[in-house]
């Protein structure tokens, strides 16, 4: 996704407040720094990219580290991919695997609020993209 670091914080500033590379060039294998904001209870989390593909318009991270895991979390991993749409935008179909510890299951509430955080975010980032496309 183009620019997420900068425009997630600047769309989802609920979400989001930071997000740096610490590692790698944006591709597969960098790893990223996340503190979340004020909007979500948990307040970092560290991510790495596994497979960056443009031509697929296709991306899988895995989340290995800090609170965002909640404590009943080894990882998660999300695969999402981008299906373009007839009106210019995309779909946005993700799917999310969750590495519990033990025999942990996370509650459905937990469930939601991870998969409608994303949704808002790429909604958001969506909505910033069309509003400016001379940026992308």
């Amino acid at each position: 996704m183009p620019n997420f670091n900068n425009i997630a914080p600047k769309v989802n500033p609920e979400t989001y407040k930071t997000l740096v590379d610490i590692e790698g060039d944006g591709g597969a294998g960098t790893i990223r720094d996340i503190s979340f904001g004020d909007g979500v209870p948990f307040t970092n989390g560290k991510l790495k990219l596994d497979v960056v593909d443009s031509n697929n318009f296709s991306i899988i991270y895995t989340i290995f580290e800090g609170d965002i895991l909640m404590g009943q979390l080894d990882s998660m991993t999300h695969h999402v991919k981008f299906i373009p749409s007839p009106d210019g935008g995309c779909v946005y179909k993700p799917t999310v695997v969750y590495n519990c510890k033990g025999e942990t299951q996370l509650p459905e509430e937990a469930l939601n609020m991870v998969k409608e955080g994303f949704k808002k975010t790429f909604n958001a980032i969506e909505g910033f993209i069309h509003a400016n496309p001379q940026t992308y």
